[in-house]
C-alpha cells in the first residue's frame, strides 16, 4: 500500500486552512461526509474498495456541488446579491444544488439549461433535476448549444443585465474556464476533511473521481498535494477526451494555486486521466455505465447517476479489469447526482 502519511501535517493543514479562511463562506452542507466500505462490489473487482459519500452533503438531495456553492454564495452574500444566475446541462446537478442553496438563503434563482445531450426524451426534460428545480421555485431558460461555454456565459450575462434593470442584484456563476475557480476551494477543503478523517495518514492506494469541469478533481488533487499527501488521484473523463481534459486540469490547477496565492504543488505526472468509458459522450448511456449502476446498486445498495458517478464507476471497473490501478485499496469519490437517474428511467435498465 502507498504511504499516504503527511510530512509536517499540522503545519501544512494550518497553512492551507488559513488560506481558505481568507474567502467568504456560507455553511450549507453536512460534514464530514462518511467513508464507507464496499466489500461485496470490491470483492467482485478484486479490490479493497471504499467510497467517500459526498452524496450525503444534505442540502437539496446532496452532492459535491454543495461544497462549491459554499464559496460562490459566500461571495454573493458579501456582494448583497438577492439573485443567483447559473448555467448547466438540462440534467445538471450543479443547477439543482444552486436552486436548493438559493432557496435556503432566501435568494431568487435563474437557471439556464444547455442542450448538451442529443435525442433526449420528454422524461429527460421534465424529470430528475428539472423537477426538483421547479419545486424549489427556480426560473428556467434554455440555451440551444451544448458545447459553447463562452456563448453560454454571454447569455448568462444578458439574463443578469435584465435582472439588474428590474432592480435585482444578481450573482453570476460562470461556466467557462476563464473565470476564477472559486468552487474548487470547496474541494481543497474536502481534501483537508479527508486527511483529518484519517489523522494525517490517508490509507488508500488511489482515489478515483469524476473529471468534468475539473474543479472537483483539481481541488482534491491540489489540496492533497498541498498537505504533502502523495496518494494518486485519477480523474475519469465524463465530457472531454483525456488530451483536452488534461489541458483543462493543468489550467484550472494553476488558476486555483493563483487564487490561493501559493505555489502549485501538483507535478505533471500527478495528472492522471482515463477516457476509456467516455463514449458515446457526455450524458449518454452506455453498456459499461448501465453495468456499473446495476452492479453497485445490487451489490451495495448504493445508487449512482448516469452522467458522473455511473461513468466514473464504469471507469474504475475498466481500470480494475485491466490491472491498471495503483494498488488494491481504492477510494471512489461519490459526487452525488442521483436525482438525474430518474430522468433516465427509460434507458437505465437497458
Amino acid at each position: 500500500m502507498r504511504d499516504g502519511s503527511l510530512s509536517q501535517p499540522g503545519e501544512l493543514m494550518t497553512e492551507l486552512r488559513a488560506r481558505l479562511a481568507g474567502f467568504p463562506l456560507v455553511d450549507l452542507g453536512h460534514y464530514p461526509t462518511p467513508v464507507d466500505a464496499l466489500p461485496r462490489l470490491g470483492a467482485s473487482l478484486g479490490l479493497d474498495l471504499w467510497v467517500k459519500r459526498d452524496d450525503c452533503t444534505g442540502l437539496g438531495l446532496g452532492g459535491n456541488k454543495i461544497r462549491q456553492l459554499e464559496f460562490y454564495l459566500g461571495q454573493a452574500r458579501d456582494q448583497a446579491a438577492d439573485t443567483v444566475v447559473i448555467t448547466g446541462a438540462v440534467q445538471s446537478n450543479f443547477t439543482r444544488s444552486t436552486a436548493a442553496a438559493a432557496a435556503k438563503l432566501g435568494m431568487a434563482c435563474h437557471i439556464q439549461l444547455e442542450e448538451r445531450v442529443a435525442d433526449v426524451t420528454d422524461l429527460y426534460r421534465s424529470g430528475g433535476n428539472v423537477l426538483v428545480e421547479k419545486l424549489m421555485g427556480a426560473t428556467l431558460y434554455s440555451y440551444p448549444r451544448g458545447e459553447d461555454e463562452a456563448g453560454a456565459d454571454r447569455a448568462l450575462g444578458a439574463i443578469a443585465t435584465e435582472l439588474r434593470q428590474q432592480g435585482h442584484t444578481p450573482y453570476v456563476i460562470h461556466l467557462a474556464a476563464n473565470h476564477p475557480p472559486f468552487g474548487a476551494l470547496g474541494f481543497v477543503a474536502a481534501a483537508c476533511e479527508l486527511v483529518g478523517q484519517y489523522r494525517g495518514n490517508v490509507p488508500f492506494d488511489e482515489i478515483v473521481i469524476a473529471s468534468g469541469s475539473a474543479l472537483t478533481h483539481c481541488g482534491v488533487l491540489l489540496g492533497l498535494r498541498g498537505l504533502g499527501c502523495d496518494v494518486p488521484v485519477r480523474g475519469i473523463c465524463v465530457r472531454r477526451d483525456s488530451g483536452a481534459q488534461a489541458r483543462r486540469v493543468r489550467q484550472r490547477l494553476q488558476d486555483l494555486a493563483d487564487l490561493l496565492d501559493m505555489a502549485n504543488p501538483v507535478a505533471e505526472d500527478d495528472i492522471l486521466l482515463f477516457d476509456g468509458v467516455l463514449e458515446p459522450g457526455y450524458g449518454r448511456m452506455s453498456v459499461p455505465v448501465q453495468h456499473a449502476i446495476s452492479e453497485t446498486a445490487s451489490r451495495e445498495g448504493l445508487v449512482l447517476d448516469p452522467v458522473y458517478t455511473g461513468k466514473s464507476m464504469a471507469g474504475l471497473m475498466a481500470l480494475a479489469g485491466a490491472g491498471d490501478l495503483n494498488g488494491q485499496r481504492i477510494l471512489f469519490w461519490h459526487t452525488g447526482g442521483q436525482p438525474a437517474l430518474f430522468a433516465y428511467g427509460d434507458s437505465v435498465l437497458g
